[in-house]
């Protein structure tokens, strides 16, 4: 829960100096990128139990979640245009959270999209959030 809220208030700052320093303000609702960020936020949180499952030490988990943070950031569509990736890289992009949630925003903030406009991506965030956290459940072993 608590890095649940974390990630909420970061994303409302993000939001707040887009708005005070670029003058950017959403076109579409807040609400809705909200709504999306939730379950974004479970998808990943899932993977980060996931990883810690499977981890021997923090400082193992954090180094594997230090190279997958990275690769999802490059391969997630920010820095570089999906459409000139090689169809390798398409193909990874499809299973990275990262894509849906930076297409989300911008399609909410820039062109003012609604909830009807961003049901596929909400699917395939859902289907992310459900799966990791089943997985990251069904993984857990007690060690004492």
């Amino acid at each position: 829960m608590p890095f649940w809220i974390i990630g909420n208030v970061v994303f409302a700052m993000g939001l707040v100096v887009s708005l005070l320093v670029y003058s950017i303000m959403p076109v579409g609702s807040i609400l809705l990128l909200f709504f999306f960020l939730w379950i974004y936020l479970l998808a990943i949180l899932g993977f980060g139990l996931l990883v810690s499952n499977y981890c021997s030490s923090q400082q193992q988990a954090m180094l594997v979640m230090f190279y997958f943070m990275m690769v999802f950031i490059l391969m997630g569509g920010l820095l570089t245009s999906i459409e000139g990736m090689p169809g390798w890289a398409k193909v990874i992009t499809a299973i990275n959270p990262v894509t849906y949630m930076i297409e989300v925003v911008r399609m909410v903030i820039l062109k003012g999209s609604g909830l009807s406009d961003v049901l596929p991506q909400l699917a395939k965030v859902t289907a992310f959030a459900l799966i990791l956290n089943i997985w990251a459940i069904w993984s857990y072993r007690k060690v004492s």
